[in-house]
């Protein structure tokens, strides 16, 4: 309408429709076509997903929390509102660790006599004299600190004093290392490799890449005592497993770049990257994102794992061209499972270029890339003719066995290959 027409409407005269066609009169096909081009895009309909729902166990543990005047037991829990002691020994459930066949106390003693050390050293193991339940100070804490760079900023390393260590040993080998992991988790997990996670996806149209950013710090304190308390212990033991095996920084710890940002991760009482039990315990914290991508992935034809904090989808042409929706479906569920996901490096590949899973080649079978054939094919001619001694820039204490590994490793994935690079190893004079 123009100008004219709008002001002969306004006052009540017909607009003027000289040099236009009847209404009856069908529309040119040329405008026709031009209308629909100038449409909007609509705008793409947000999937639902379905709630993620277990089935109720028959026996159901409800949180008992007795207050007694008197201290019940040992490094009870103090109550200041109410002037009386805590009682949290009261809800465990001695079927379901009978079940897992896994080691049963509930107060702190007893946890201090299934680790071999007095009461005094698990309370100074865990800070629990202080008043944040935390190192107040670098040389107090019991975890050496390491920052590593990394593409956009730092990853903070915390490796365990000997004395912390070996109880978080006893943890993993006596409590964690007894229960299974989700099928579609291969990040160490015994009988699984970087080679197993990779098998499923290799002769695939495409592959799917994401990465969880920050996956140890962002399994917090809380997460790690709902783990425990899962497995059947109570409250009060739960507390005192989930203090031994996360880490709170001290105030006065270094940060790198003269920024609080890289410790923001960190500050939280976290999953510390370099504990014995940080794999096992992150891994089932995974367990709900595995179950959830996995049921994902079946719907849309593909196939899903994870090694710690990659997880890699594969499908057919049928998956490819359904990436505008299974996208943002994984994202959503990944967010929802209280991950976050590293989005500089989502990766999506088609079996034109090369596909690499946990560093496998799965083009068409698994293999491994030329450039690590020709490193460790170099390393073993020199090794020839100048020594092995010459070759071990890192200083391993068995040199030799680091060669059959990595050997070992090839022949998984090319047994043509490995069998040349262990006829190369035969000719090294040790």
């Amino acid at each position: 309408m123009g100008l004219f027409d709008f002001i002969r409407q306004l006052f009540g005269s017909p607009p003027d429709r000289s040099g236009q066609a009847p209404p009856s009169s069908p529309a040119p096909e040329q405008e026709t076509y031009r209308q629909e081009s100038d449409r909007p895009p609509q705008p793409r309909r947000k999937v639902r997903l379905h709630p993620l729902r277990y089935p109720k166990r028959q026996k159901q543990t409800k949180l008992t929390i007795e207050e007694v005047p008197t201290p019940p037991y040992e490094l009870a829990r103090y109550g200041a509102m109410t002037g009386h002691y805590f009682d949290m020994t009261q809800d465990g459930d001695s079927a379901l660790l009978s079940h897992h066949q896994l080691p049963q106390f509930c107060t702190p003693l007893e946890l201090a006599q299934w680790l071999e050390i007095p009461l005094g050293k698990l309370a100074w193991l865990t800070h629990r004299y202080n008043y944040s339940d935390g190192p107040e100070d670098v040389n107090e804490a019991h975890y050496s600190y390491h920052w590593l760079p990394k593409r956009n900023g730092f990853r903070l390393i915390e490796a365990p004093r000997p004395f912390l260590k070996m109880a978080q040993n006893q943890i993993q080998q006596e409590i964690l290392s007894q229960i299974p992991m989700h099928h579609s988790a291969h990040g160490f997990v015994a009988g699984h490799s970087p080679v197993t996670n990779a098998r499923p996806h290799a002769g695939k149209r495409v592959v799917v890449k994401f990465d969880l950013e920050n996956f140890y710090s962002s399994v917090k304190f809380s997460r790690v005592v709902a783990i425990f308390r899962t497995l059947g212990y109570c409250r009060e033991a739960a507390l005192w497993l989930a203090r031994l095996t996360t880490s709170s920084i001290p105030a006065n710890l270094p940060f790198p770049d003269g920024t609080l940002r890289p410790l923001l991760p960190y500050l939280p009482r976290h999953l510390p990257q370099g504990a014995p039990t940080s794999p096992a315990l992150a891994n089932l914290s995974a367990y709900s994102l595995d179950v959830r991508l996995s049921g994902l992935a079946r719907s849309f034809g593909a196939d899903y794992t994870r090694y710690a904090d990659d997880l890699t989808f594969s499908g057919p042409e049928s998956f490819l061209r359904s990436l505008r929706v299974f996208i943002p479906l994984v994202q959503q569920i990944i967010c929802s499972e209280r991950f976050q996901v590293n989005r500089e490096k989502r990766r999506v590949i088609r079996n034109s270029q090369r596909q690499t899973v946990t560093g496998v080649v799965v083009n068409e079978h698994t293999n491994i890339s030329r450039k690590e054939f020709d490193r460790l094919k170099a390393i073993l001619t020199n090794c020839i003719r100048q020594g092995p001694e010459t070759q071990n820039w890192e200083q391993h204490p068995d040199f030799a066995s680091h060669l059959r590994g990595k050997i070992a490793y090839i022949q998984q994935l090319n047994p043509n290959r490995g069998q040349r690079l262990l006829q190369l190893y035969s000719q090294i004079r040790w």
